[in-house]
């Protein structure tokens, strides 16, 4: 609940519509969710830099970066974890209404947090791509050797190992970085977008 009080909404003369007309495409958020090292980050990076190739007009928000700055008072107890993907979710939606395509890779192992930033967005602007690998296969990974410090019992409250994962019921997009090439999964993400015609 907003403990702002006489605030109003000011409306600007250059409206959504405009932008994603200037930019010959639709806004969307492209929300990548799956456990820690699962492919998240390194699919986003990617898709980002072939969206740009394409002229698409981008901005990627990550999960380590933007606690370096934005959400950097937020720990990882469930309720930070709802307040962290609630200030993205309200950041994501400035940037849909900018007129970008915004991809988003975070944990985010709770549905209705996810569902709640689904709400606050126009129909249809709210692609989840949930990343999907098996805890097994993440901790092989293990690219920031988080899940070792979790075994060790250095850190607390590590998803898909003491703390959970709720996968999502009905995602627009399943990428199983299990099977399916970096290219593979990208190309998929970009056959989606101009299937549904995001894409101009």
């Amino acid at each position: 609940m907003s403990k702002s009080t006489n605030i109003v909404w000011h409306d600007s003369k250059v409206t959504k519509q405009d932008r994603q007309e200037m930019n010959n495409h639709r806004s969307a958020v492209l929300w990548f969710t799956g456990l820690s090292g699962s492919g998240k980050s390194t699919i986003s990076v990617e898709l980002e830099k072939k969206l740009y190739e394409l002229g698409v007009r981008t901005y990627r928000l990550d999960g380590d970066n933007v606690r370096h700055g934005l959400n950097n008072n937020l720990g990882f107890s469930p309720e930070d974890r709802t307040e962290n993907i609630r200030r993205v979710g309200e950041v994501a939606k400035l940037m849909a209404d900018a007129g970008l395509i915004t991809l988003t890779a975070f944990i985010s192992p709770y549905q209705q947090d996810r569902n709640n930033v689904r709400q606050i967005l126009a129909e249809d602007e709210f692609i989840e791509v949930y990343v999907k690998a098996s805890v097994e296969t993440c901790e092989q990974r293990d690219p920031k050797g988080l899940y070792k410090k979790a075994r060790a019992g250095e850190i607390k409250g590590f998803t898909g190992i003491d703390a959970p994962y709720e996968e999502p019921t009905n995602p627009e997009i399943v990428i199983e970085t299990d099977h399916q090439s970096l290219e593979d999964s990208v190309q998929t993400i970009i056959d989606y977008l101009k299937d549904h015609s995001y894409l101009g």
